[in-house]
């Protein structure tokens, strides 16, 4: 596990751009795996100026969301693949045939789940994987408690998450759903690469975790330590718990 820890959230998301450019660069046409959330807003900007300026296409490539709310109105602007349209879609030669969002709407939650999983597979997997880290150290939408070898699959949202995401649904909770279609941990931990960001003081305790903390199904993203291939960028406030700091700045700075 690399961890890269910047001044500002804007530099972090502007290094994890460039290693998707990077990517993009040797691998033209790969598949990312992409996330939803404030923590990648300023990522997805890099991307759509570096897209403007004829640096990097998603023309070729497939994306595939991380996950979506079970039921929620399709026209909604906080359906996943409607923010994903705005972030990416066009601007970054996202093209929506290429889009993969899970089916929220589906009569058959479960059987959409292993669809999605499935069509993950299809594609040949993911080549890098965007991810963010909830305060009680979800990722996606796998919530404290889940099987760290999980598949796709239907989910509750835990209170905490339900309370974060208010901010998205005019901070009133009640309009928040309650239940998510999510990859699973082991449907992530299949990505070749995982590029993870989190910003804040509020997710100091999830990183500590997840970088330093024992594997466990209470913190859920701590499973990333057992990936050959993880990037974790964080901001000063971020890393304002981790112990090693020192350590993770020399081993940054040796590349």
């Amino acid at each position: 596990m690399k961890v890269g820890i910047f001044e500002t959230s804007e530099e972090a998301s502007r290094v994890g751009a460039e290693q998707i450019i990077s990517l993009l660069e040797k691998k033209p046409g790969a598949t990312l795996g992409v996330a939803t959330g404030s923590t990648p807003d300023g990522l997805y900007a890099y991307l759509r100026a570096a897209y403007k300026e004829g640096r990097f296409t998603l023309a070729d490539s497939k994306a595939f969301a991380l996950d979506e709310y079970v039921g929620i109105d399709p026209d909604h602007p906080e359906a996943y693949r409607n923010v994903l349209r705005r972030q990416l879609v066009g601007f970054t030669g996202l093209t929506e045939e290429n889009l993969h969002t899970p089916n929220g709407q589906a009569a058959d939650p479960d059987a959409a789940a292993a669809e999605y999983d499935q069509s993950i597979k299809d594609a040949g997997g993911v080549d890098l994987q965007i991810l963010g880290i909830g305060a009680d150290g979800h990722v996606g939408f796998n919530e404290p408690g889940i099987s760290l070898a999980s598949r796709t699959h239907r989910d509750a949202l835990a209170p905490q998450t339900i309370r974060d995401n208010a901010r998205f649904f005019d901070d009133n909770e009640a309009k928040v759903p309650r239940a998510c279609l999510t990859q699973g941990i082991g449907t992530i931990m299949e990505a070749r690469q995982l590029l993870l960001l989190a910003f804040g003081e509020n997710k100091a305790e999830a990183v500590k975790q997840l970088v330093e903390g024992a594997i466990s199904s209470r913190w859920p993203a701590t499973i990333l330590q057992a990936h050959p291939s993880v990037t974790v960028l964080v901001d000063e406030a971020a890393a304002s718990k981790l112990e090693l700091v020192d350590l993770y700045r020399a081993r940054w700075d040796l590349d």
